[in-house]
Parts: structure tokens; C-alpha cells; sequence
């Protein structure tokens, strides 16, 4: 019965073993998605000058225009805006 229950123990800390491996894994992958997909500190003060440059010729509202910036091939960042435009009879 002793040398069942040492292997049985064995098998046991290999299932550990293994899944504090996942739970690592699990959190390194975490923590990379999460630094990949943190926009940058200065990304709402440029959405408001922007917002505020073309509120001098067109009228924009909050609920159309939307900015995004996305890291695309290791250094590239690619700044995206989308603006609802309006004419001035006030259809889309």
C-alpha cells in the first residue's frame, strides 16, 4: 500500500505543479493583453483638442465622433477617427 500511495503523492504534486504552471501562464498573458490594449496617457487630452479644432468649422457632437488608437506591427501606431457628419439641414 506505501508504494501505491507514493506514486499516487507524486501524480498529485504534478497536477500542482501543472496548474500553478497554468495560473502563471494564465497571468503573463493577462498582464500582456493588458499593457498591449492600455491607451496612452495622453489620448483623452488629444481627443478634446481635436473635438475642439473641428468645433470651430463643422458642429460635432460627443455621440458622433469616436477615437482610437491601435498598435499594429511592433512599433506602428495607427490613430483612428470617425466623425458623423451632418449637413445643414440637419439629416444625416
Amino acid at each position: 500500500m506505501a508504494l501505491l500511495d507514493y506514486f499516487l503523492r507524486k501524480k498529485g504534486k504534478q497536477v500542482t505543479t501543472a496548474s500553478k504552471a497554468k495560473e502563471r501562464l494564465q497571468i503573463i498573458v493577462a498582464h500582456e493583453r493588458n499593457s498591449r490594449n492600455k491607451q496612452p496617457d495622453y489620448l483623452p487630452e488629444l481627443t478634446a483638442d481635436i473635438l475642439k479644432v473641428l468645433r470651430k468649422y463643422i458642429k460635432v457632437s460627443d455621440e458622433s465622433f469616436s477615437i482610437n488608437l491601435d498598435k499594429k506591427d511592433g512599433d506602428l501606431n495607427v490613430l483612428e477617427l470617425n466623425i458623423e457628419l451632418h449637413d445643414e439641414h440637419g439629416t444625416h
